[in-house]
């Protein structure tokens, strides 16, 4: 009896090292493919890597395009103010000036009714319509013909 119980706890050691030998041979299979996905993880990450570092570059230049955009556009927009304030004072100078023709010509007016009774002024022709500027001017214009006439012009 001791014999076969020798012979059967052999094989049974037998048996489990078959099992152990096949477990292995499944465990290096495995070890195999994960080594290579191991390999090609690295390569994953090298890309990444790589495609992080062209991203950074990127951002840093378009950094510095904003920020010269930015210098730019402060630049012409402070030109742009100082050119508005400069059409503001200019307006406000020309409508000073067409104030004054105004009243220039407003005088023009009361002295040409004094010199019509003295020297015969042909009449008018009815003019189209104008602006009150065109008016204006052409009413300073015979104003200052008018004085060259007489001598009185400097």
């Amino acid at each position: 009896m001791s014999h076969s119980f020798g012979l059967m706890i052999e094989s049974l050691v037998a048996v489990l090292l078959l099992f152990t030998i096949g477990y292995c041979a499944l465990l290096n299979k495995s070890l195999k493919r994960l080594r290579a996905d191991e390999s090609s993880m690295r390569g994953t990450i090298a890309e990444l890597i790589t495609a992080t570092e062209i991203a950074e570059r990127a951002i840093g230049g378009l950094k510095v395009t904003v920020r010269e955009c930015d210098e730019n556009l402060g630049s012409q927009l402070d030109a742009g103010t100082a050119l508005a304030a400069k059409l503001a004072r200019q307006l406000t100078a020309g409508e000073d000036v067409l104030r004054r023709l105004g009243q220039i010509a407003l005088a023009a007016r009361g002295s040409a009714a004094e010199e019509s009774q003295v020297v015969e002024m042909p009449t008018p022709v009815p003019a189209p319509a104008v602006s009150n500027a065109q008016a204006l001017l052409a009413a300073a214009q015979a104003f200052s013909e008018r004085r060259r006439a007489t001598g009185l012009a400097a």
